[in-house]
């Protein structure tokens, strides 16, 4: 099949999604275009199949703010057009749903029925779609989907109860290749580089957005290393960042908080790490959980949006009501604290993983995309 997949080009958990679909669609010999404005950050043109297709936007003193809606629905077009694509896979509601319906709507009067398949991550929907400015432009666009799918049963949910939703919403959760975590621990993880040997090592990633709450991950390990002698390696760019930072110089904990930046070496970084902290607000499915587990990294995380369906309490890590930095620190310290508790939960993380490998899910995809095709025939 030939596939133009659409998405954000960042380290955003729908980007990562996206790129690691459109790739191991190449891998199986599908054709796959990436529509957007910047090349994806995980991308890698290892396969001849892969395409990237860049949207430029022309500066124009007119617009205090330039026009990417039009520019990508008629970059689309374009793409479609010139290599026959089949199905276009949109990645976050605004503007790629809307986007996609205005592109649909020119190749029919050129003659041409392109299918759009819209999934939803989050954000999209429970921050900004929902706001009264673009909830009316975001329903419509939902509506108009030929498939709509969610990365968890909460956000479809949640979807429902916002907006008059009047297509049936397929839940499909994200997935992982557990083997380029398994790759990673293959190698021998250095860990003496960054933790002393009766150090542990807890990792937050993120965008540092106001969500994700960086502040309690700084608050949840200074509660631990009042009990365990350990580092914080905080991966990630974003507003919260300099926060951050600073309640670690006010706790005096900031020699063993290490901010590390972006990365595009996640599994190496996991691969180092006894706790994955994510007390995020709100999360419609926890990438970021499901990508520590897959490193053999239990999870603290809170009790919201989609984290319940990935992370299983008592299971996996432990799940706690949001903003209680003190229950997430005691739970921490309960697997930190022996050497078998922790041994444990991290086998439980990883074989809860079997269930979202790449393996399982990407099959419901390729027959989405195959039930699309079908139905121009």
């Amino acid at each position: 099949m030939k596939i133009g997949i659409v998405c954000y080009p960042t380290f955003g958990g729908s980007g990562v999604v996206a790129t690691e679909l459109g790739m191991a669609l190449a891998d199986k010999g599908h054709e796959v275009h990436f529509i957007t404005y910047n090349q994806p950050v995980r991308l890698d043109f290892i396969s001849h199949h892969l395409h990237f297709h860049q949207v430029l936007i022309e500066e124009y003193p007119l617009f205090q703010y330039q026009p990417y809606e039009l520019a990508l629905s008629s970059k689309m077009v374009e793409v479609v057009q010139t290599y026959e694509l089949e199905v276009l896979h949109v990645h976050y509601a605004i503007p790629h749903a809307y986007a996609a319906f205005m592109a649909k709507q020119m190749l029919k009067e050129k003659g041409l029925n392109v299918k759009v398949v819209t999934t939803l991550h989050g954000t999209d929907i429970t921050l900004v779609g929902s706001h009264p400015t673009y909830k009316t432009a975001v329903e419509f666009s939902i509506n108009n989907s030929d498939v709509v799918t969610s990365v968890s049963n909460n956000l479809k949910e949640t979807t429902n109860k916002l907006f008059n939703i009047k297509k049936d919403i397929q839940v499909i959760y994200n997935f992982i290749d557990t083997e380029k975590y398994d790759k990673a621990h293959q190698q021998k993880c250095k860990r003496i580089a960054i933790a002393k040997p009766e150090e542990r090592i807890l990792t937050h990633i993120s965008n540092f957005r106001p969500v994700k709450r960086v502040e309690d991950v700084i608050r949840i390990f200074a509660g631990v290393r009042k009990e365990i002698p350990a580092k914080l390696l905080m991966i990630g760019e974003g507003p919260e960042r300099a926060k951050a930072e600073n309640l670690a110089q006010k706790l005096k904990i900031s020699k063993d908080v290490l901010f590390l930046g972006n990365s595009d070496e996640v599994a190496k970084i996991l691969c180092y790490s006894d706790l994955f902290l994510l007390p995020s607000q709100t999360e419609s499915f926890g990438l970021a959980a499901l990508e520590a587990m897959a490193a053999k990294t239990p999870v603290i995380s809170t009790n919201t949006g989609g984290l319940p369906e990935v992370n299983i309490n008592g299971i996996t890590g432990y799940l706690s009501n949001l903003g209680d930095v003190d229950d997430m620190a005691k739970n921490a310290i309960s697997i930190l604290k022996d050497n078998a508790v922790l041994e444990q939960f991290k086998n439980n993380a990883k074989e809860h993983t079997k269930r979202f490998s790449l393996e399982n899910i990407l099959p419901v995809y390729e027959e989405i995309y195959k039930s699309c095709y079908q139905s121009k025939v």
